[in-house]
């Protein structure tokens, strides 16, 4: 399995997904702000692998913590907490993970443990954090596999696969799970401008996996499903909110658009920690507005005009009645999205299907 983030003694080691698939790159950040940055600057993405690199680089700047007293230490957890938090805002999976690793400091705090033993508690939650999201993935993979037909063509837009998470993926792991299933699939990945995650990175991955991929530009879904070449779309998501509007790579809203003129099944493949039930529409969700650089220039070469304004929203917000299911690592979920979400999270549900 391409390994997409791991922790080192003195690192949290992750594939530069910017310089792929040309190069395989990795690089080791030896504090948190450099995990920060490396967030920041798209070293690594994905809503859930950018949780788990939050989740490394708090536990890796904790490590480094002279501090000596609880008190310091925890003033100066909160300020790598903030670090993180500042990256990123439409990922809620960065925000989720932040609060697993407070909650893991306040439990030791709370059973009167020194800073050393503060310290192995955080780094004991990052990896679990790491390893829950590639069981997670997993398990979506497997629920997902049951809706894909035995001959499928699928569509997806961005990169939601194993770089996107800690591993196997989420919209890419419903179509691993479908191929491990016995599963002839065939995908169509859009090349996701501008920064050409679906042309870079899911071509990679599933090339490397012998999943036969050809890559599409974003103008050019459309024609192709009037064709009858598609049979249903699968995409990953950085937030569901509590009505199942999710937000994902900015052009989702367009191929779910599409979709329902097609009539073709729209699909959403998120864990848990995706699904943000105190956001509740997609009109609260913040859209993350990245620089303009990405849209005007491609490998150093500038393609727009001196003067043009430029807009650069990473992410749109595709509404609920486009979602004709939202795959989890808990069964698969469907409108009306405000009472079966709610229901995901119940503490006995495994394996649903609504």
């Amino acid at each position: 399995m391409l390994p997409t983030i791991a922790r080192e003694d003195h690192a949290v080691v992750m594939i530069d997904q910017r310089k792929l698939p040309g190069q395989e790159i990795y690089v080791r950040c030896r504090t948190a702000a450099e995990v920060a940055r490396a967030i920041k600057t798209m070293v690594i993405r994905g809503a859930p692998a950018i949780g788990v690199a939050a989740a490394m680089g708090i536990a890796l700047g904790m490590r480094l913590s002279k501090a000596t007293g609880t008190q310091k230490f925890a003033a100066e957890f909160f300020r790598t907490c903030d670090l993180m938090a500042a990256t990123r805002p439409t990922a809620v999976n960065l925000f989720w993970a932040i609060d697993r690793m407070k909650r893991s400091l306040a439990a030791g705090a709370a059973a009167g443990e020194s800073v050393e033993q503060i310290k192995d508690r955080l780094d004991r939650e990052a990896q679990a954090i790491h390893d829950e999201d590639v069981a997670n993935c997993r398990a979506m993979g497997a629920f997902g596999a049951e809706i894909v037909p035995p001959e499928a063509r699928i569509l997806t837009h961005c990169n939601a696969g194993a770089l996107a998470t800690a591993g196997y993926g989420t919209a890419l792991g419903v179509i691993r799970g479908a191929v491990e299933a016995g599963k002839h699939v065939t995908v169509l990945a859009d090349e996701t401008r501008p920064f050409l995650q679906g042309a870079r990175l899911t071509a990679w991955e599933l090339i490397r996996d012998g999943i036969e991929t050809t890559v599409i530009t974003d103008n050019m879904a459309g024609a192709i499903m009037r064709q009858g070449q598609i049979d249903m779309v699968v995409v990953g998501a950085d937030r569901i909110a509590a009505n199942g509007d999710t937000a994902n790579k900015i052009g989702t809203y367009s191929v779910a658009v599409l979709a329902r003129e097609h009539a073709i099944p729209f699909y959403v493949a998120a864990p848990l920690s995706t699904i943000d039930l105190a956001t509740p529409d997609g009109e609260h969700i913040p859209i993350e507005e990245r620089n303009p650089r990405e849209v005007t220039h491609l490998r150093g070469a500038q393609l727009t005009p001196a003067g043009a304004g430029i807009r650069n929203p990473a992410f749109d917000v595709t509404p609920h009645r486009f979602v004709t299911g939202i795959i989890t690592e808990r069964g698969i979920f469907r409108a009306p999205y405000v009472d079966s979400l709610k229901r995901a999270f119940a503490a006995d549900t495994v394996g649903i299907r609504t």
